[in-house]
């Protein structure tokens, strides 16, 4: 529970509010934008202004829902009618928000289809995740980024009984999985389901390619807002920048486009295939002089 004793001294006044505790991990940022922005000062969060419209409110909620550390707070705790998770972003994908501190607060999503459900990356084990998944049909597969955000898949792979899927260069972080792959080639496991290995931010990072036009990217892309552009998190790859140019490089010319990029952190995007792939043909090129 978000502490108000604590409550960051730059946040608007109101009700609303987020505390010392926040780990600068971007997610209460990304589902409330405008209202939850970073203090460039000391990185915490906290809110720019009080929500007005009851749209607003509804995205303050699903900050404080999707909080690693709850540090996201409202004085009075009284819980709005919907949850404010799963959130519906179109395409059959939810935002399943009870983001994990041992993730650094990554972004887990499901995936409604006609066959097989699927579960990228896990939320916290909680019923405010179970519930609401078992009405939109349950999970037929989870699908691992990375060893970071496995989370708590194992409890939902239980539950569901769903297959897991994780690169054989990341199993460590899961020795639950039920479905590994090796190597660089993609990997068909599902009707409209690839994994492709993209080694670079750990060994066994995959990026997950549903239905055609769905990229979801665990911590190996994402949209940079500010310059309009794809980016990878040089500051943040574990593994080898070398390899994640080359592996990037080659899923750019794989042929696999997609117009939603869907991300474990930063920040998710839309836009027209052939201009995300011109953007990935140009992040690939300035790579290599990130040092």
């Amino acid at each position: 529970m978000a502490r108000i004793q604590d409550r960051h001294p730059a946040g608007a006044p109101g009700p609303w509010f987020v505390d010392d505790r926040c780990i600068d991990c971007d997610a209460a940022r990304h589902v409330a934008p405008g209202l939850v922005e970073r203090n460039p000062a000391d990185g915490v969060s906290y809110f720019v202004r009080q929500p007005e419209t009851p749209e607003e409110v509804a995205m303050a909620w699903r900050a404080v829902e999707v909080c690693p550390t709850r540090s996201v707070g409202h004085v009075e705790l009284r819980r709005p009618e919907r949850p404010a998770f799963p959130h519906d972003l179109g395409d059959g994908v939810h935002r399943l928000g009870h983001n994990v501190e041992s993730s650094f607060g990554a972004h887990s999503y499901l995936v409604v289809r006609d066959g097989a459900n699927v579960m990228v990356d896990a939320p916290r084990w909680t019923r405010k995740v179970v519930e609401p998944v078992a009405d939109l049909g349950g999970v037929d597969l989870i699908l691992l980024t990375h060893r970071d955000d496995v989370a708590d898949a194992e409890r939902y792979a239980e539950h569901f009984g769903a297959v897991v899927w994780i690169h054989a260069d990341d199993r460590s972080a899961a020795p639950y999985a039920t479905a590994l792959f090796e190597g660089e080639e993609p990997v068909d496991v599902a009707d409209g389901v690839v994994g492709f290995p993209v080694p670079g931010h750990t060994k066994g990072s995959v990026l997950w390619h549903v239905d055609g036009n769905l990229l979801f990217s665990g911590d190996s892309l994402a949209w940079d807002p500010q310059r309009q552009q794809l980016m990878a998190f040089r500051r943040a790859c574990w593994y080898s920048w070398d390899a994640q140019t080359e592996s990037l490089g080659r899923f750019a010319a794989s042929g696999l486009s997609f117009d939603r990029l869907l991300c474990g952190h930063g920040w998710s995007h839309d836009l027209d295939a052939a201009a995300f792939h011109r953007h990935l043909v140009e992040l690939v090129e300035r790579m290599p002089g990130q040092r």
